[in-house]
This record gives C-alpha cells, sequence and structure tokens, in this order.
C-alpha cells in the first residue's frame, strides 16, 4: 500500500508574536514494515528546520522564527509505502516465549516500557477493575487482546470530552475519549501487569467505506513487545491490530514523547488549526 499524507498545523495568535522556537515530530519513519519515499516541510513564515533523532528514534525537526507574526502554518508532506500482513492472532505463546518474557534480562531491557508515565496512571483500584474484566494476564497475547477488545467497548469515542492533557486515570472514569486516552489507559494495565508495551503516533487510513475511526489528525495506538517476535501494534480504538492502514510516525513511553509540535514563544493566546488528508495512491 502506498499513501500520500498532507497534514496542516495553522496556529493562530490574538496578538503579534516573537521569539517562536518550535520542535515538530511529523516525519514518519522507515522500518522493517514501512519505507519512507518522500518528505517535505514547509513553513510560513518561511524558516529551515534542524533535524536530528530522539532518545527513542524519532525523527525531530526544530525551527525559530524570529519576526513578528500573527500566524504559524507548518505544513508536511509524505508519501509512504507500507506492506505488512496480520499475524497476531495465529500466534502460540509457548513455554520458550514464557521463559524469556518472565526473564530478569528481558524487564530490564524494556524497563522504560514497563513504568508508568503521568499520562499512563491509573489507581491500584482502576487497573483492578479492568483485570478483573478482562481475565487472566499470564499470557500477554491472549491478555492484550481481550484487553483492547474490552478497552474499545467501554469507552465512547468523543472529541470533546477529552484534551491532550488529560491522563488516564482522569478518562477511565469517564469513559469517553479519544485515541490517545484509549491509548494511555490500555498502557496503563499492560505495564501493570509486566507487559512491555509503547505508545504509537501516527497516521490512519480510514477511506471511503471503513467503520475505523480518528483519521481527523494525528491516529495513536499502542504495540507490545512479544519475545522472539517483536513490536506487534494493536489499535484499541478500532479494536484491531495495527497493519497497512496504519503509518507510523513515531513511538514512546506516551503522548509527551510524541507531541507533534511542541514550542515556546513570546506574545498571547493561540488557536489552532489542524487538517490531515492521507490518500491512497497505491494498493
Amino acid at each position: 500500500m502506498k499513501y500520500q499524507i498532507e497534514h496542516t498545523n495553522t496556529f493562530h495568535y490574538e496578538n503579534p508574536v516573537d521569539q517562536s522556537m518550535n520542535h515538530i515530530r511529523l516525519k514518519p519513519r522507515t522500518d522493517e514494515c514501512q519505507r519512507l519515499l518522500s518528505y517535505r516541510t514547509d513553513i510560513t513564515p518561511s524558516s529551515m528546520t534542524k533535524e536530528h533523532i530522539d532518545l527513542w528514534g524519532n525523527h525531530v525537526e526544530t525551527f525559530f522564527i524570529p519576526e513578528k507574526h500573527e500566524h504559524l502554518t507548518v505544513k508536511t508532506s509524505s508519501t509512504i509505502s507500507i506492506q505488512k500482513s496480520p499475524f497476531i492472532r495465529m500466534i502460540r505463546y509457548t513455554d520458550e516465549m514464557m521463559e524469556i518474557f518472565n526473564s530478569q534480562l528481558f524487564h530490564k531491557h524494556y524497563l522504560a516500557y514497563l513504568n508508568e508515565t503521568p499520562y499512563t496512571f491509573l489507581y491500584k483500584d482502576q487497573v483492578e477493575e479492568i483485570v478483573a474484566a478482562v481475565g487472566d494476564p499470564r499470557d500477554p497475547i491472549k491478555f492484550s487482546l481481550d484487553l483492547m477488545a474490552y478497552i474499545n467497548q467501554s469507552i465512547y469515542y468523543d472529541g470533546t470530552a477529552t484534551h491532550v492533557y488529560t491522563k488516564a486515570y482522569e478518562s477511565w472514569p469517564e469513559k469517553r475519549g479519544v485515541c490517545q486516552d484509549y491509548a494511555h489507559i490500555m498502557l496503563a494495565v499492560l505495564r501493570a501487569n509486566g507487559i512491555p508495551a509503547r505508545y504509537v503516533s501516527g497516521y490512519l487510513y480510514v477511506g471511503e467505506d471503513s467503520a475505523l475511526v480518528g483519521d481527523a489528525a494525528t491516529h495513536a495506538w499502542v504495540e507490545i513487545m512479544v519475545p522472539g517476535i517483536g513490536w506487534v501494534g494493536l489499535d484499541p480504538t478500532n479494536n484491531v491490530e495495527a497493519l497497512e492502514q496504519h503509518i507510523r510516525i513515531g513511538t514512546g513511553r506516551d503522548y509527551a514523547d510524541l507531541s507533534p509540535l511542541q514550542g515556546v514563544y513570546r506574545g498571547g493566546q493561540q488557536t489552532l488549526d489542524v487538517k490531515v488528508s492521507v490518500t491512497l495512491i497505491e494498493s
């Protein structure tokens, strides 16, 4: 599958601002299942970007605008090729996999994805409530699939119920939220049960007749580490494995590691308009 992605962020300031320093994480990754064919960043007012790779292996572009401006537009254009086949439901959790999973070396290696973060914090009774409903966590593959389905069924997708600063312990009682909330709740429960899991930011191709949701802006889902297999993507917002319709930008511990655009400026309040278009150009 080959996709063309257009992503535009437009900031409107109530008063002219200056000294604007920004970081963007919008350049998709190249990995074993996904290839970045082309990428371009256009910034207005005009500015050059400087790129580096962060601690989690994500592309980060930095730019500075010294002059006064009332609007800031960041537009990225990407062409991506993806080839991935579904397989997690076919995996049998073997004794050898269990031995690796329970080893001290395995847990030390993935410690960053086992610790809770401010975004992925749930109270103990919240975790226990979810685990009691999902079932035995000793088979991490089955548990992860069942957990994904339970979270999907328990939360109503509502773009007005939460915001980017909402934590898992806040969104779970409300049973409403967006993809970020689904992912943070799932991460909290997985990590509380010793399953290494990371947050994924990217895009979702919905198409004309799909029941999938989450294409209005960047999408979020979860990856679990399966011993002997590697990272496997699960999308609790849609209760599906993350396959050829899921385009990865980057991974981290939670949203804080993957905020699409972060910056500081000198001036007043701002509003943000986001437009994302994902077009299938070759199947």
